[in-house]
């Protein structure tokens, strides 16, 4: 490859799967019109133009590495990634996740901005190592301040202005005009036009804490209308055993479980609610989609949830069934006017706080932003 003379910016992607193609056209968006070129890299999965189109990127480049490949020292993606990074020429670096951080880090000399999605990345004694041997060239972002708090936690010494938060966002419109009627999303998923739903999105896994749902669910069935059920969308481990659950609570004819659903956030109008019951939420992504289509929320008061949730919806204490059943009670009772004057507020705090643009300008304003910018 021939070296560009563009500032660019290199972004550096574990994969794809799930809600990381959307985290990589977020971090590509925060350029635009900046001047900066961007050139995407998936360390794993096989090139795939619709993949590539959803970037947002200028250039997009997949090393399709298998998992079992970038076991170990990953000496093969290292050697990569340095003839990448000689091909352009480029400002900083962004990398998202544990493994292209270590990579990015290894293969270039490029300032690293490392993007961490979860907590407890930094409780493994040899990160925190490697974290410290490249600390004058790396600076974090995490994706709530929850998060931050605890990467901060585990590197104490570290100057708190290098551990910063840069929340997920949406594109508020596009999201919308994607997002179909409550009278399409009701067909596709097969809920009856007179019914009141409750959903819930996301991994049937014990980090999601659905048993807590299914109970609280069943508690709050007295002050709820008659025709009520709950929809959970999704797949997992525990798919028996909530099923299990959800007979033995008595509450079975009530239960939907729909299992995955491809595009889940175009049906979220179907919701009369949306409960998230989740262990430690790092965000909750389902929670912007389910603000951006006006859906009333019901979440557990920890992790990144709280700081979506709180102002513009409901919070209860994580396991917390009998607190559950009193949000959906509550939810239950608003009449339209109050349910629109939720979705008016949530749609503003998604413009303030979680859209692309708001986002945008909370970057060029952090720390690490600033000096790299100022370097560049």
């Amino acid at each position: 490859m021939t070296r560009s003379a563009d500032r660019h910016v290199l972004q550096f992607c574990h994969g794809y799967d799930g809600p990381f193609l959307d985290c990589a056209r977020q971090y590509a968006s925060l350029f635009a019109g900046s001047g900066y070129k961007v050139t995407t890299v998936f360390l794993t999965g096989v090139a795939d133009p619709e993949v590539a189109a959803g970037c947002a990127s200028d250039e997009v480049l997949f090393m399709e590495y298998s998992s079992k490949a970038i076991r170990g020292l990953k000496l093969g993606a290292i050697a990569e990634m340095r003839k990448i990074a000689a091909s352009r020429h480029f400002s900083f670096c962004i990398a998202h996740r544990a493994k292209p951080i270590y990579i990015a880090l290894l293969a270039t000399r490029l300032q690293v901005i490392g993007v961490h999605h979860a907590f407890g990345d930094y409780q493994r004694r040899g990160r925190r190592l490697f974290a410290s041997i490249f600390h004058k060239r790396l600076s974090l972002l995490a994706v709530s301040d929850a998060v931050r708090d605890d990467i901060r936690r585990c590197l104490p010494k570290w100057p708190q202005a290098r551990i910063q938060t840069l929340y997920n966002r949406i594109d508020v419109e596009a999201l919308q005009a994607l997002q179909v009627s409550r009278d399409e999303a009701r067909d596709a998923l097969g809920l009856s036009p007179d019914e009141w739903v409750v959903g819930n999105v996301g991994r049937l896994h014990p980090d999601k804490d659905q048993a807590t749902l299914l109970k609280g669910f069943a508690l709050a069935l007295k002050q709820l209308p008659t025709e009520s059920r709950l929809a959970i969308l999704g797949t997992g481990r525990l798919e028996q055993d909530l099923k299990t659950l959800a007979h033995e609570l008595g509450v079975a004819d009530k239960v939907l479980f729909l299992g995955q659903v491809p595009d889940a956030r175009r049906y979220f109008r179907a919701f009369d609610v949306f409960a998230l019951s989740s262990d430690h939420e790092p965000f909750g992504m389902v929670l912007l989609e389910a603000m951006a289509a006006g859906v009333p929320l019901l979440a557990t008061a920890c992790g990144g949830a709280r700081e979506v949730v709180e102002g513009v919806g409901i919070l209860f204490p994580l396991g917390d069934a009998e607190h559950l059943a009193q949000g959906l009670g509550h939810l239950a009772a608003m009449d339209q006017q109050q349910r629109r004057q939720c979705a008016e507020l949530m749609l503003e705090r998604l413009h303030a706080r979680f859209s692309d643009q708001a986002v945008r300008a909370a970057f060029w304003q952090l720390p690490p932003a600033v000096e790299l910018t100022a370097r560049a």
